[in-house]
């Protein structure tokens, strides 16, 4: 345990301030040596970086597989991305570090292990027999394009078919290639004269192993005999082909077509089809073949023992089917079942009871993979009900425009919003059991509930249950329900600031204790919510508007005729700052025709129905003036001890007391200075440009952002957008380096960057206020956009009743701080180094009883203040994070007794103070892609790694630090990845993490039965190593493909940190590989016996041959 003494770095400090004095100096030091030795528990060494586990719907689906006895699914994305699924709550995430997109996955069923073929015409063999999966071997095709794989069941032989039509034969325990090849013009020999195509479907004869279907793209489909090396029947079609399905006898198969339709074929009868379908197509009366349909994706034969078989499709609609949803087609007898989905079919699986594909296959459900969702069909009831999804699959439902993450939460709060979000489940899900239910939980390790909010592009808010590396939702919250909704675009109203998602969040401030919750919305709009378990009815949604709009003079252009006289401190509240409680607005516009006095959107102004949940407690809007558009909120904090709630935007800073529903302060920024302001600016009219709309917050497209979109500076009449995130808070993207950098600089001397100063960060706390306090009071510290703080002093008024009778009173405290960088965040320790939480309540029903209320009149809130046994003159430190540095102050002579530049070339998008192993850091996420962490007080460098560039505001504006060494951000448009920075919990994961595999028998083959086995007729096996082993067919050309070995699992031992866990694994690592080069040297050993003990064989054959011949004989 390391001490610091306070009074030995304020020896070595070289600036305190750039303006620092002697006598700021002498005070400094006096205060340096009433100082306690504070004592910084966290080293380096408790501190390291990974990535624990992945959430959401795969972003970009591409492939899906499913192991119907290890009862596993597979989904492989366009990006490469591997996502395993057994029961809920085992999940995994891997990576294919090409790149590329997923076309195919193959399970070695009930083996652990896993084929995924790739878009760069890559193979690779998946271990799954470990908590993290990793590749064991890779084959890359060099000259042929992979199009098609197939892997007969408990087979080693996997079939690969090329865009040239030719197949490929795999052993996937070596993963070399045989020397067996069919080539596609001894398939097709004289059938056509033309290229059949690539090769669209493989698959062996359920009763044969010995012949193999083959499907063209063109139409042509071949049965191949693998024994004879001959085709013994070729069916043709004049369409192409998508699909093709075996009956399980093995004597039909199926057909899907480009034109709709779908043939079944008779094997022995290749001359037609036996039976044309067409499942969409209208029947015409005169007997003409029905109107072409769109193409057939997929089909799959499936049948029963007690009845019909089903025939499961996607696609074939008519062409006339305008804005139709995509359709999954269930035909099971006569009956058509037609089940509409709401996202495009990337594909489908029917589960079946058996693995062998010559038994009947008893299909129970079918698993449908959408673009942006995963849905199971019952099959065994009636009207097919989708099962209801276990799975945090509906994190992007609407897009997530923000996300909040809080560790060690109340312990009665996952409870209290599990019971009220299990009222708003939907009703007619199947009955039965989720289907997908392999797999085995990991052993739970940490004892904390954690909670995630998500901000959505709909208004709407989700809290989900992230306690122990799960994610389960809790509940939703839908805010745009106090809001009157424009039917059509035509009735919207022309206030809106926002052409799409009006309702979309950008700010959460949520106090977990009191479970007060306030949001700022994209339209200038904050609603406050309290929690109750009781269902209420609100006559009159109680609402605020707020005149916040205060401009200044560009210092290079004044305009003299619009210069009002410049308002003193303190006298911000009035009677034109706030528009009474009426819901029709008092006026619409101003006396020069010019929209004035509107808020952006509509409050209804019918009672509103409140489930037990959050509601709604009060809405605040910021209105129009003089033809301005309120600017977008950037920063929020509520406090349910005060009873307050503050938000500013670029204009200004406001304040409202909840409780007595009324504004106390409305400031512009430049107003908070008073006389004070160090840039000598003067407030002006509001301009007259409208602030154009962009796509909000929901850009769930992705890629770089192209030049036009940039922000120019935070001046600039016209801000773009797009970008996403708080007008004042946007950098720029540099395309060429794919980094980003600020558009606007640090400094202070720009006259033309300051005139715009957002409030970017605000913290209740109970603290010093002034230099000469003696004791600590309730205050509020606000940081803005151009690194300053000043502190504003709350005078409340006695608890219970007095509360709600007398004002609270507000003032400028006069005390200012500069750092260097927007601010971002602040936090109060007290003289050990602890955190000062601020003041709260606890959690009590809001509708009681008047015994209840009589009891909590007498209550006080929970008010955090430090204890009396401590030296008064230096009770806190105030912690203080921005974009380029973070300081530490004495409190409350305001000394800076520490401070570190976080970085000079980049930024800090997120900073926050979080408690770790019983202690306090501060956590900053650059920029830069680099992730650090700073002990506090003394802010020495703890952690400091390079983690993933920014690549798109999608991250900055997610990404969010929590205690316990939890991160989080969004990953992609429909994913959440958790990262953790705590060494424990680094260690602690292998156990935590679920398993994918476990030892399930494989099920009996199907019995023959008596005649078929006398007579023959049952599944005929074939011995595929006598067939394509190298003693057989010989060795594959070299140039064809070249076999990589893959890390086989090594790879998470190699990023191991450094110390003993570090060495350890090092050495670990040294002896697998030694292992492996031993049983590499053991493989070559037994090669060149072979080899030996082969040419010994021939010598002594040769010496037999030749023995007895004369010499004139030879």
């Amino acid at each position: 345990m390391r001490k610091f003494n306070i009074r030995k770095v304020l020896d070595g400090l070289t600036a305190v301030s750039a303006v620092a004095s002697a006598s700021s100096a002498a005070q400094q030091q006096q205060a340096g040596n009433r100082e306690t030795e504070i004592q910084e528990t966290l080293q380096s060494e408790h501190f390291q970086l990974c990535k624990t586990v992945r959430h959401g719907f795969p972003y970009q689906p591409s492939a899906l597989a499913f192991d119907p006895v290890q009862k596993i699914l597979a989904i492989g994305t366009q990006t490469g991305a591997l996502r395993l699924f057994g029961r809920p709550g085992v999940e995994c995430y891997c990576q294919h570090d090409s790149g590329a997109a997923v076309i195919q996955l193959q399970f070695l069923i009930n083996e652990g292990a896993l084929v995924s073929a790739l878009a760069d015409d890559t193979l690779h063999l998946w271990n799954l027999r470990q908590k993290r999966p990793a590749i064991l071997h890779s084959l890359k095709f060099n000259r042929e394009r992979i199009t098609f794989c197939h892997l007969p069941f408990q087979s080693k032989w996997l079939y690969v078919g090329t865009e040239r039509g030719n197949i490929h034969i795999v052993n996937v325990e070596s993963f070399t290639l045989s020397g067996y090849v069919i080539m596609w013009n001894k398939a097709i020999e004289l059938s056509s004269k033309s290229h059949p195509g690539p090769v669209v479907h493989i698959s062996d004869n359920p009763m044969d192993e010995g012949k193999l279907l083959i499907g063209f793209e063109s139409g042509t489909v071949v049965l191949w005999d693998l024994k004879s090396k001959k085709a013994d029947y070729r069916y043709t079609h004049d369409e192409a082909i998508h699909s093709v399905a075996w009956h399980h006898e093995g004597k039909q198969f199926i057909c899907s077509h480009s034109d709709g339709t779908l043939t079944i074929w008779n094997v022995k009868s290749p001359t037609k089809p036996f039976q044309t379908i067409t499942p969409h197509g209208k029947q015409l009366k005169d007997g003409k073949k029905p109107e072409p349909c769109k193409p057939i994706l997929k089909v799959e034969y499936k049948t029963t023992r007690a009845g019909e078989p089903f025939i499961i499709l996607s696609g074939g609609l008519s062409y006339d089917t305008v804005g139709r949803r995509p359709c999954l087609t269930v035909m099971h007898g006569k009956s058509t079942a037609v089940l509409e989905m709401d996202y495009s079919i990337v594909d489908f699986l029917t589960l079946c009871e058996t693995p062998y594909p010559n038994d009947f296959q008893e299909p129970y459900a079918v698993v449908v993979l959408l673009e942006k969702d995963l849905v199971l069909i019952d099959l065994a009831q009636n009207g097919y009900p989708i099962f209801e999804n276990p799975y945090p699959l509906t994190i992007h439902e609407s897009p997530v425009t923000c996300c909040e993450y809080f560790a060690d939460c109340p312990v009665d709060l996952i409870p209290a919003l599990y019971s009220v979000g299990a009222r708003q489940k939907r009703q007619g899900y199947s009955k039965k059991e989720w289907p997908i239910s392999g797999g085995n939980w990991g052993v739970i390790t940490q004892s904390y509930s954690e909670i995630i909010i998500t901000g959505h592009a709909d208004g709407s808010i989700k809290f989900w249950d992230a306690s122990a590396i799960t994610l389960q939702v809790l509940y939703k919250l839908k805010t745009a329900k106090v809001f009157e909704k424009s039917r059509n675009k035509d009735d919207r109203p022309n206030t809106d600031i926002v052409d799409e998602d009006p309702y979309a969040i950008q700010i959460i401030s949520w106090c977990p204790e009191s479970r007060m919750l306030c949001i700022a919305g994209v339209s200038a709009h904050v609603i406050i919510y309290r929690f109750s378990k009781q269902e209420v009815t609100t006559e009159v949604i109680p609402m605020l508007e707020v005149r916040l709009l205060y401009e200044i003079n560009d210092v290079e252009t004044p305009d003299s005729e619009q210069v009002p006289p410049v308002p003193t401190p303190g006298t911000g509240s009035n009677p034109q700052s706030v528009v009474p409680q009426s819901h029709p607005s008092t006026s619409s516009s101003s006396s020069d025709g010019l929209r004035d006095n509107v808020p952006c959107l509509k409050v209804k102004n019918s009672p509103l129905k409140q489930s037990p949940g959050y509601q709604i407690e009060l809405v605040i809007q910021l209105v129009w003036v003089s033809g301005e558009p309120p600017q977008q909120i950037t920063s929020l904090a509520i406090n349910s001890a005060y009873g307050l709630v503050v938000f500013g935007n670029c204009n200004g800073i406001a304040m409202v007391d909840y409780l007595q529903k009324t504004v106390l302060l409305n400031l512009g920024t430049i107003e908070l200075y008073g006389s004070n302001d160090p840039y000598r600016r003067e407030p002006r009219s509001p301009r007259k440009t409208r602030q154009p709309s962009g796509a909000g917050l929901c850009d769930i497209n992705e890629g770089t952002v192209v030049p036009e979109d940039r922000c120019k500076s935070p001046t600039s009449a016209k801000m773009s957008r797009k970008l996403s995130l708080p007008t004042e808070l946007k950098p720029d993207l540099d395309v060429k380096d794919n980094s980003f950098s600020r558009s606007r600089s640090s400094s202070v001397t720009s006259i033309d960057k300051e005139s715009r100063e957002a409030i970017s960060a605000l913290h209740f706390c109970e603290t010093f206020t002034r230099k000469a306090d003696t004791s600590p009071s309730p205050c509020l510290w606000v940081g803005t956009t151009l690194g300053t703080v000043l502190v504003i002093v709350l005078n409340l008024p006695p608890g219970g009743e007095q509360r709600l009778l007398q004002p609270v009173i507000v003032s400028p405290s006069g005390t200012i701080l500069r750092l260097k960088g927007a601010i971002l965040r602040m936090a109060f320790l007290d003289t050990t180094g602890s955190l000062v939480p601020p003041a709260h309540e606890t959690w009590r029903e809001h509708y009681e009883d008047k015994d209840e209320k009589e009891k909590a009149k007498k209550r006080r809130p929970v008010s955090v203040s430090p204890s009396s046994s401590q030296e008064i003159s230096e009770n806190q430190y105030a912690v203080i994070c921005s974009e380029k540095q973070a300081k530490v102050i004495s409190l409350p002579s305001q000394n800076c007794i520490y401070k570190q530049n976080i970085t000079e070339t980049s930024f800090v998008l997120r900073g926050d103070i979080v408690s770790l192993s019983n202690s306090i850091c501060l956590a900053c996420f650059c920029a830069n892609g680099h992730i650090m962490t700073f002990s506090l007080p003394s802010l020495r460098p703890l952690l400091d790694v390079y983690y993933l560039p920014l690549t798109n505001m999608r991250i900055a504006r997610t990404f969010c630090f929590t205690d316990n060494g939890q991160a989080l951000y969004l990953v992609s448009p429909t994913e959440i990845q958790r990262l953790t920075y705590s060494q424990e919990t680094c260690e602690n994961l292998q156990e935590m993490l679920g398993e994918l595999f476990t030892l399930v028998e494989t099920p009996e083959a199907p019995n023959r039965g008596f005649f078929k086995g006398l007579f023959g007729g049952g599944a005929q096996s074939l011995d595929r190593e006598e067939l394509f082993g190298e003693s057989a067919s010989g060795k594959a050309s070299r140039s064809l493909a070249q076999h990589i070995p893959g890390p086989g699992g090594i790879e998470g031992v190699k990023g191991a940190a450094s110390g003993v866990v570090g060495e350890l694994a090092r050495a670990r690592l040294a002896l697998d590989e030694r292992g492996q080069k031993l049983g590499e040297l053991e493989e070559k050993t037994a090669a060149m016996l072979y080899s030996a003990d082969s040419f010994s064989k021939h010598a002594h054959e040769m010496m037999l041959k030749y023995k007895d011949k004369k010499w004139y004989q030879f």
